[in-house]
């Protein structure tokens, strides 16, 4: 078994320890003997999908995601749409995230077309939310992260959220969700990095790719003690800073 990662945009998306994720996905698969590589597509980059097993998309500044935007006209966003449709396993943060729906409105400027593979809508909001959040998110278990956007998000009829805020504001800090979930692909607003201090987000997705690619995937368990710490640490601080 071998894992192939594409980190998209990861020059100009990535921000907030976003790096921290793809680390994640290459380390746990290499600890448990698989081989992992990661491939950087930058703008100009061709995407070549069927070279690629799982993805990761970062947040960015309000420049670089409309230099992203143009970039993502034409072949390379029909392409990795088609990925996604076809089960390919994405976790998309802030920018990212953002990019999978239809668009997102600036304040000022055109709207920035995504690739449409999710049915959500974003836009610029006049409040900033920053700290930790919890999630409870269904059979993904609880997760932990870190917000830090101005962006809102809206899901469209039947998308299904990533899960529901316990601590934080989420896609839009007014109908209590956060994320969005779709085929194999995940969008969020969780910054921090997500993946190092949930685990079991992390090997839900090089499961989801191994058993694509091969049809079956047995992840042998890791100690995660220390990964275990952090997220009930993160949990702990926003509880009891919630009150």
């Amino acid at each position: 078994m071998e894992l192939r990662i594409g980190w998209l945009y990861g020059h100009e998306m990535n921000i907030y320890g976003d790096r921290g994720n793809v680390m994640a996905l290459a380390r746990r698969a290499e600890w448990r003997g698989i081989p992992a590589t990661v491939e950087t597509i930058g703008i100009g980059a061709t995407l070549d999908a069927s070279q690629l097993d799982v993805y990761f998309w970062g947040g960015g500044q309000d420049r670089e995601q409309i230099a992203v935007s143009k970039d993502l006209q034409g072949d390379k966003g029909r392409d990795l749409k088609a990925a996604i449709e076809d089960g390919v396993p994405i976790l998309a943060v802030c920018g990212g995230y953002q990019f999978l729906g239809h668009q997102y409105h600036p304040f000022e400027g055109d709207d920035l077309p995504g690739i449409g593979v999710m049915d959500v809508t974003s836009e610029a909001g006049h409040d900033r939310y920053i700290g930790n959040v919890v999630v409870d998110a269904g059979e993904l278990g609880t997760l932990v992260g870190f917000e830090n956007h101005s962006g809102k998000t809206w899901l469209g009829d039947g998308v299904q959220p990533l899960g529901r805020i316990r601590v934080g504001k989420g896609n839009n800090g007014q109908d209590g969700t956060e994320g969005a979930r779709y085929l194999n692909a995940i969008g969020c607003y969780l910054h921090g990095a997500l993946l190092p201090k949930n685990p079991h987000l992390a090997d839900w997705l090089i499961a989801r790719a191994l058993e694509r690619k091969y049809g079956y995937a047995q992840l042998p368990p890791l100690d995660d003690g220390m990964e275990r710490q952090a997220h009930d640490g993160v949990l702990a601080r926003a509880v009891a800073l919630r009150g």
